[in-house]
């Protein structure tokens, strides 16, 4: 997104030093992105690794889903599934959008630093709206979570606007979206819901119509570390929400049983997406893409992770309304522990997939294995739900361990 990288970059805050420093000769000539607008961007500029800012922002979006998983555990019915995926519709676009904002220019400069401040601030307003933002009544908290959106998608368009021109291509579909949430404030569901559904497709068709390719240069190294940091922070919220759930109920010997459950499942969930090089495949792949596809390439990953993300929110909800209550069946609980851990391993098929990356097969064997464990949760207790959750996962890592060993062993013969 940024246009011209140089062959070195001089370090700034909170980066890593390139390789190819100063005694290893001057930079070469700069690569072509296209008709990527590289106006004001200096070459100090270039991410080579997540800064802290970018860390701490990922925080207060993981507060959003957070407030998301909250939601679910409220009103676990199909309005109120309906009510999350509209909300995470909107706010993971304009979180991808920063993503690709400051992985055209780090945010070095006070400047830039407190716009982005600015920016998490509405990012902030939106997830305390959440809870309350399809509310029938008083329109407050609706028309917050509107105006949140709209400092968001404000404090990018400007600046981004700094780094590279073309953004104003995607500008009004981002406006257009803020604009219909607002007006979903003051509208009745279920009349909101269809304003809420024009916003999320106002952003997520917009590339049909501004399509990125060549206009938006794409870091790889940056790229694929900012979304494994949040895939983290997402994970850490599923385990808190194991903690918070557990700890009225006290630590008795069953609280902390269904507890370890559902923290090794956790734990199993991350060793499928960083356990096995995912995350390292997919910069290596990233980077052996020609630059003009990569913006391309990077959407397409940036979809794969709906599931991924929204596995999490799914699955932190069913936890946090069962390890409570242990050694009893859950029948609605089973099915969101169940539909979190599937989607979520669905999504790192779909990634391996968009990427290609690795094999896809175990992956999708293994989401299926996790639905059916609902009947488990549902009829026996949610210890036996989640033990077989993670004896499946387990299964399946090991499968495709002994698999890559195998190729390998091929490819060497």
């Amino acid at each position: 997104m940024t246009g011209p990288e140089p062959g070195a970059a001089s370090p700034g805050p909170d980066r890593t030093p390139s390789p190819a420093g100063p005694e290893s000769g001057p930079p070469g000539p700069p690569r072509p992105t296209g008709p990527a607008d590289p106006s004001t961007t200096d070459p100090a500029d270039v991410p080579l690794r997540v800064t802290t800012l970018e860390l701490f922002f990922d925080l207060v979006f993981a507060f959003t889903l957070t407030q998301l998983a909250a939601l679910l555990e409220h009103h676990f019915t199909p309005s109120g599934a309906l009510e999350v995926l509209l909300v995470f519709g909107v706010l993971w676009w304009m979180y991808g959008g920063y993503s690709w904002l400051t992985n055209a220019r780090a945010p070095v400069r006070t400047p830039e630093r407190l716009l982005l401040l600015v920016g998490m601030a509405g990012f902030l307003v939106c997830g305390l709206a959440i809870p309350h933002g399809f509310g029938p009544g008083d329109t407050g908290d609706r028309v917050a979570l509107g105006l949140g959106y709209l400092l968001v998608v404000g404090v990018h368009s400007a600046l981004f606007y700094r780094v590279n021109r073309n953004i104003v291509r995607v500008t009004p579909f981002n406006v257009t979206s803020a604009l219909l949430v607002i007006g979903a404030g003051f509208t009745p569901v279920p009349a909101a819901y269809l304003l809420w559904a024009a916003a999320v497709a106002a952003q997520w068709l917009s590339p049909l119509i501004a399509h990125p390719g060549g206009r938006f240069d794409i870091q790889p190294a940056h790229y694929a570390e900012r979304t494994g940091a949040l895939v983290i922070v997402a994970l850490g919220e599923s385990v808190a929400a194991v903690g918070i759930g557990a700890a009225p109920a006290g630590v008795t010997f069953q609280v902390a049983l269904a507890a370890v459950l559902g923290l090794a499942v956790s734990a199993a969930l991350w060793w499928t997406y960083f356990g096995d090089g995912d995350d390292e495949r997919a910069e290596r792949a990233m980077a052996a893409t020609d630059r003009s596809q990569r913006a391309s390439l990077a959407l397409a990953t940036y979809y794969a992770h709906i599931p991924i993300l929204l596995g999490v929110v799914t699955l932190a909800a069913g936890a946090f309304l069962t390890i409570g209550n242990p050694a009893q069946p859950h029948p609605d609980q089973a099915v969101a522990i169940a539909g979190g851990a599937a989607l979520f391993l669905a999504g790192t098929a779909w990634f391996r997939r968009a990427l290609r990356i690795g094999p896809i097969a175990l992956r999708l064997a293994g989401a299926i294995f996790a639905v059916a464990t609902a009947a488990l949760g549902a009829v026996v207790s949610a210890e036996a739900q989640l033990a077989a959750l993670l004896a499946g996962i387990v299964a399946m890592l090991a499968a495709e361990h002994r698999a890559s060993a195998r190729a390998r062993a091929a490819a060497a013969g």
